[in-house]
């Protein structure tokens, strides 16, 4: 757990870095006319972002998962319900009956 949140907080931290080196390029591009590096920028701006809304979501995913973990210790029998009666709507959609003539 504690080895998730390092890796979760090193690539929130690593998504910052390559966004500040994109916007850093992207004005540098842009003050010397090098649009070649201000495309640069622009994608290590979009890298460095989306970086770190993948760590959002992991961090939200790993909760949501805590807590399916925790409702199926709690009460298991209804888990079970619950899985079953998904399973049986599944099969009903996936498999349905043929009508008799």
């Amino acid at each position: 757990m504690a080895d998730d949140k390092l890796k979760v907080v090193a690539n929130k931290v690593e998504g910052l870095a390559t966004e500040a080196k994109g916007r850093a390029k992207d004005a540098v591009g842009g003050l010397t006319g090098d649009i070649g590096l201000q495309a640069e920028g622009k994608f290590d701006q979009f890298a460095g972002g989306a970086r770190q809304d993948f760590a959002d979501l992991y961090e939200e995913g790993e909760g949501f998962v805590e807590k399916a973990t925790t409702f199926v210790r709690d009460k298991p029998l209804l888990s079970l319900g619950i899985v079953s009666g998904v399973a049986l709507i599944l099969s009903w959609l996936i498999f349905p009956r043929k009508k008799s003539s």
